[in-house]
């Protein structure tokens, strides 16, 4: 047996494995005589009545634990969240946005995970093309779901192309592997004009839509570029009337799929309908909001809640002025947001700024990845009020970091103002203009591991 283990990081307090003196710095070396392959092996584990669990304790002693516990946690936390090393992404798309990063980051930043446990604890996008037999058969017998899965195209032959990896056409088997054991899925097309658009587009919604409801929705996004694509594949800008196209391309589409499955099951990224400059679509048509992750009725999700917050709130009679920092793409509704606060709340006032990215290049127009130094280039001098709203997708996950590593302090003592990190929802925009945010690391928003979830690979 491989005595390396899973080193025990913590504790639970009050925890089946605090009464049995296991303490970090401890290693988990089995469960029932078996080896320990990842967190899911782990969990499916201790799900039983009964379990044998053998711990090396940091003296070198091996403890060997009978545990009964009813399906109770033992109350253990891993120094690795996965149990295992994190599977990097072996796929070179002509469309990565990490390979369009700037030299000189730091290291976690130019890091691709392509692994399929992400895709259910967190929600990444997987191209199936790091993953074996034994990994589809896994997510079945621990019934992992929803996997989220990154296709580009149906195309076997394009999808390598795509991907420059010649398993990647193959790999879209898997799918159907999935969708027979009845695993939910969600797709993801990350579109490239003149690539897998126009027809190609037709050809990959159809065929997806061959495992509808299973798969449960596919988003259409466009692929980012940024001003570091030197020595990459000549990627182009949609235009406005190429917009147009895509949306109705996917509109069409969506009425064929409510019809025979009761679900919409495709959806164009708010971005497409902001550069088409048509009206984003109403909240039903949206299928419960399935992909915001992916910029996917993000802004209709953010009006109706904010108007939800405004119904239920009334002028106080004070008085504010704070200012408000997005990128250019959502800056008009952004505004609007502003200003219907400001219609139930005329003591307030919000100054709303359109960021540009000087950093990663004007064509990169999302507020995540807007950089710290943009930030005190473009605000310096500027009227900011008693405080800073900044979205959440600004930041690190869990910390209060920018892609360029400044840190929300450092931009305080820049800009001589209060930053205040602003959740997602509609309440929280409402609530930050009216009063102080109480800052809290684990305010979630990206994980540039997996590149702010912008443009996913």
């Amino acid at each position: 047996m491989n005595k390396k283990g899973h080193l025990i990081k913590s504790v639970a307090p009050g925890s089946i494995a605090e009464e049995l003196d296991l303490a970090p710095g401890d290693i988990l070396l089995s469960i029932d005589g078996e080896e320990i392959e990842d967190i899911f092996d782990y969990q499916y584990k201790i799900n039983s009545e009964a379990i044998t669990m053998l711990v090396r304790k940091a003296d070198g002693e091996e403890w060997e634990l009978e545990i009964e516990h009813a399906y109770e946690d033992p109350g253990l936390n891993f120094e690795n969240g996965l149990m295992s090393e994190y599977r990097s992404c072996q796929n070179k798309c002509i469309f990565c946005f990490i390979d369009q990063m700037p030299p000189g980051m730091r290291d976690t930043l130019y890091f691709k995970d392509d692994d399929s446990r992400l895709s259910f604890l967190q929600g990444n996008y997987v191209t199936l093309t790091n993953m074996k037999d034994h990994d589809i058969e896994r997510i079945i017998r621990f019934k992992l779901a929803p996997i989220n899965i990154s296709v580009q195209t149906m195309n076997p032959e394009l999808r390598c192309r795509m991907l420059n990896n010649r398993f990647a056409g193959e790999a879209l088997k898997r799918i159907g592997r999935l969708y027979e054991a009845g695993i939910p899925m969600n797709g993801q097309i990350v579109l490239c004009k003149g690539i897998n658009d126009g027809e190609e587009l037709e050809r990959s919604i159809r065929g997806l839509g061959e495992y509808a409801p299973c798969m449960e929705s596919v988003s259409v996004v466009p692929a980012g570029l940024s001003r570091f694509r030197d020595g990459l594949y000549p990627l182009k800008l949609f235009t406005k009337e190429e917009a147009g196209e895509v949306i109705d391309c996917v509109e069409r589409w969506q009425k064929v799929f409510f019809a025979r499955h009761g679900i919409h099951f495709i959806h164009a990224s708010d971005e497409f309908y902001l550069l088409a400059e048509r009206t984003l679509p109403e909240e039903a048509r949206y299928d419960g909001y399935l992909q915001l992750e992916n910029g996917v009725g993000m802004l209709r999700a953010l009006k109706e809640e904010i108007r939800e917050a405004l119904s239920q709130l009334s002028d106080d009679g004070e008085s504010g002025e704070v200012s408000i920092a997005t990128g250019t793409l959502a800056y008009p509704y952004i505004r609007r947001f502003a200003d219907e606060v400001q219609a139930v709340f005329p003591g307030r006032r919000a100054h709303v700024y359109a960021i540009r990215n000087e950093f990663f290049g004007e064509t990169i127009t999302v507020a995540g990845l807007i950089t710290g130094c943009d930030l005190a280039k473009q605000l310096s001098g500027r009227p900011l009020g008693e405080r800073l709203l900044l979205p959440c997708a600004m930041f690190r996950s869990g910390e209060e970091v920018f892609l360029d590593d400044m840190t929300r302090e450092e931009l305080q003592n820049a800009l001589q103002v209060r930053v205040d990190i602003v959740k997602s929802s509609g309440r929280d925009f409402v609530e930050a203009i009216l009063r102080p945010v109480e800052n809290a690391p684990e305010h979630g928003a990206y994980e540039l591991e997996d590149i702010a979830e912008e443009y996913n690979e």
